[in-house]
C-alpha cells in the first residue's frame, strides 16, 4: 500500500506555512531526489515532534509535472480552472512546488520551513510565503466557523486520496490552493442576520440552516453539490486565515482524490445555477491566486528519484 503524505489528511493544528516555489530551467534531474528527501523529511519529523502535531507535504503544480515526471501524469491533474463573471473572479498563478506545513507550535514550522529551503537551494526560487493561525474556535475572520462539512475519521481518506482508478498514483490528492482576501470592513457593516444568510448557517451556535430556509445565494447551498447519482460531492478542506492588519484573508487549501468535485464547486460559486444564483460571499472576498497541485505518495516520489 503506497504510503500517503501525512499532511494531506491530518486534523486541524494552530499554526500554518504555506511555500510556493518555482523551479529554475533544466534541473529536475536532481530535483526529483530531492523532492523525495524533502518529503521524507517531513514524514519523518511527524514522529519527532508528535508533541506538537507537526504534519506537512510536497505538491507538484500541474503546469511542472511533466517536466519533473514525463513518465505518467496523474489521470485528472490540469491546470487551474480560471474563471470570471462580473465581479467575481478566481485567476490562475500556478507554481512548481507548493509545501505545507502545519503543527501546534510556530517556531518548529518556522525553523522546518527553512530547512526545507535550505534542501531545496539553488534549485527553486521561493516565490510566495504565507503564515496562517487558527482563529477563535476554528473560524474563518468573518467570524463563521470554518470547515463544518469536513469529512470525520477514516472518511478523510476516502475523500482525499486518490483510489484504486488510478493505481500509479494511489494515496496521492489532488491539491487546490486559493489566496483569498476578506473586505472585513464591508462585511462588519453587515448586520448577523444578513451574515448568516450569506453563508447558510447561524454565526454564534455554527447551526446550519434548515434546506428549505437556505438561500439560492448562500455559501453553504452553492458548495454543497450531489452528482448525478446523487452522492455528496466532497472534498476535504484545510483552510487557515491568514495575514496582518492591512491584509487578511483565508488560505484556501482543497484536498480530494479527485479534481472534478472542487472545479464544480467554484463554478457553482462564481457562476452559480441556470437561474445565476451565485454565491454572494463573494460580494465580500476576493481570490487573488488559484493553484493547481498533486501531493504524490511517498513510494512514488521514492520510486521516481
Amino acid at each position: 500500500m503506497p504510503r500517503e503524505q501525512l499532511g494531506v489528511c491530518a486534523e486541524g493544528n494552530l499554526h500554518s506555512v504555506y511555500l510556493m516555489f518555482n523551479a529554475n530551467d533544466g534541473i529536475e534531474s536532481q530535483m526529483r531526489p530531492c523532492v523525495a528527501n524533502v518529503a521524507q523529511y517531513i514524514h519523518d519529523l511527524a514522529d519527532q515532534f508528535a508533541d506538537s502535531a507537526f504534519n506537512g507535504f510536497v505538491a507538484v503544480g500541474a503546469n511542472y509535472w511533466d517536466a519533473l515526471y514525463p513518465v505518467g501524469r496523474p489521470r485528472q491533474l490540469k491546470p487551474f480552472p480560471a474563471m470570471n463573471q462580473e465581479n467575481r473572479d478566481a485567476p490562475a498563478i500556478e507554481y512548481d512546488l507548493f509545501v505545507q506545513l502545519r503543527g501546534d507550535r510556530f517556531d518548529i514550522l518556522h525553523l522546518v520551513a527553512n530547512e526545507v529551503c535550505q534542501m531545496f537551494d539553488g534549485l527553486v526560487e521561493l516565490i510566495d510565503e504565507e503564515r496562517g493561525f487558527r482563529f477563535m474556535d476554528s473560524r474563518d475572520l468573518t467570524g463563521f466557523v470554518d470547515g463544518t462539512e469536513n469529512p470525520k475519521g477514516r472518511s478523510r481518506q476516502s475523500v482525499a486520496l486518490v483510489g484504486d482508478e488510478d493505481s500509479e498514483f494511489k494515496n496521492g490528492s489532488y491539491i487546490h490552493v486559493q489566496k483569498f482576501a476578506h473586505n472585513l470592513s464591508k462585511w462588519n457593516r453587515l448586520p448577523d442576520k444578513k451574515q448568516e444568510d450569506i453563508i447558510g448557517r447561524t454565526k454564534a451556535e455554527n447551526i446550519e440552516y434548515a434546506s428549505a430556509e437556505k438561500p439560492l445565494t448562500s455559501h453553504i447551498k452553492r458548495v454543497n453539490l450531489k452528482d448525478d447519482d446523487g452522492n455528496s460531492m466532497e472534498i476535504l478542506r484545510q483552510s487557515m486565515p491568514y495575514g496582518s492588519v492591512k491584509e487578511q484573508g483565508l488560505m484556501f487549501i482543497s484536498m480530494c482524490g479527485n479534481s472534478v468535485n472542487f472545479e464544480q464547486m467554484l463554478e457553482s460559486m462564481i457562476y452559480g445555477d441556470a437561474e445565476g444564483n451565485h454565491d454572494h460571499l463573494m460580494h465580500f472576498t476576493q481570490a487573488l491566486t488559484g493553484s493547481s497541485f498533486f501531493a504524490p505518495s511517498i513510494d512514488f516520489l521514492e520510486r521516481s528519484a
